[in-house]
């Protein structure tokens, strides 16, 4: 190996891929007007977890991103609305 190959670094890319073999993202990264499935909720603090799971946010239920404002998500769970702050909207993985 030259001086010049061990000066230069590559970054690697590391893609989440989720069991059933798609791209894993939270919410913050979705679209206004599409629904998404649920994969899971990842969180470390517990009343985020059971308050997601109070809305209707679960594994295998369906979002719908409604708008974007600033930082909070309009989304849509069950036939209900709720505005969430960009932290839940990153707990929750589709």
């Amino acid at each position: 190996m030259d001086s010049l190959s061990k000066n230069v670094s590559i970054p690697r890319v590391f893609e989440k891929i989720d069991r059933w073999g798609g791209e894993v993202m939270n919410l913050s990264q979705g679209k206004p007007d599409t629904t998404y499935t649920i994969k899971a909720i990842k969180t470390n603090d517990d009343e985020m977890k059971k308050f997601l799971f109070t809305l209707g946010c679960y594994e295998g239920e369906e979002v719908t991103i409604v708008s974007i404002l600033s930082e909070i998500f309009v989304i849509s769970v069950n036939d209900a609305r709720y505005s969430i702050d960009r932290d839940l909207a990153e707990a929750i993985l589709i």
